[in-house]
């Protein structure tokens, strides 16, 4: 009963780290737009 109890804490704290990673990532490639966007030759 508690080998599973753990298994399940260890699925949300990875997909809390999964979600977290996943998150920076797309703020990075929003960033990069934006950086890109205003260093462009007009």
């Amino acid at each position: 009963m508690g080998d599973s109890e753990s298994w399940k804490e260890r699925g949300v704290a990875l997909r809390v780290f999964v979600y977290i990673f996943a998150t920076h990532l797309f703020a990075g490639f929003v960033y990069l737009l934006f950086y890109v966007g205003d260093h462009a030759h007009k």
